[in-house]
């Protein structure tokens, strides 16, 4: 294997930046980045911790983050697995990423800051989805963002292609795998009502 081990060796690889690709980054919210952002429903939280690295998806039934002004994100932490990973991570560093995503677009918007943990009972308490509040809200603050070129979802066809579901392995086969005396087929019949209960 041809490894590449140093910058030199690797950037000699590939070409000089695309200049778009460096003059659309920017360092504050924007009035068309707020718009892209407040259209979110989904993003992805990429934390890094002593362990390693964790990239968590996060859904809302309507923006996935609250924008607090030109350089804070508000983002929930509604109800999960309480594995905790990324939260874990936020608390020992606090460098985080967000990758949002628009059903349909080519797009993705990156954020890149850093985040803290709050449990302030205003600022969870102004998230409210079913009568339900986080235990606790992400604080990003934002040090640079910017769209994605729409190649890999153009390449994918993540959004045009509809592939058929079931070709690819369910959660409770995924748990079965690990533990053979776990009843997988109960597990995917019944999880979609009982995550209705437990989504907020």
């Amino acid at each position: 294997m041809n490894r590449i081990d140093t910058i030199e060796a690797l950037e000699a690889l590939y070409d000089a930046p695309v200049p778009a690709s460096l003059t659309k980054v920017a360092t504050r919210m924007t009035p068309l980045y707020r718009q892209w952002i407040e259209a979110a429903r989904f993003v992805v939280l990429s934390t890094v911790g002593p362990e390693g690295t964790d990239g968590s998806p996060r859904g809302d039934d309507g923006p996935v983050v609250r924008i607090v002004d030109a350089q804070t994100l508000w983002l929930p932490d509604w109800r999960g697995n309480n594995r905790i990973d990324s939260l874990r991570n936020i608390v020992r560093d606090g460098r985080v990423s967000l990758m949002f995503m628009v059903p349909g677009s080519t797009n993705v918007v990156r954020v890149n800051g850093r985040a803290v943990l709050t449990a302030d009972p205003e600022v969870t308490g102004s998230f409210e989805q079913r009568g339900q509040h986080p235990k606790l809200v992400i604080v990003v603050t934002l040090d640079e963002m910017y769209f994605q070129c729409a190649k890999a979802i153009m390449r994918s066809g993540l959004w045009t292609r509809g592939d058929d579901s079931a070709l690819v392995p369910t959660a409770g086969q995924f748990i079965k795998e690990q533990d053979r005396g776990f009843d997988g087929e109960t597990y995917d019949a019944t999880y979609p009502e009982y995550a209705k209960s437990r989504m907020w």
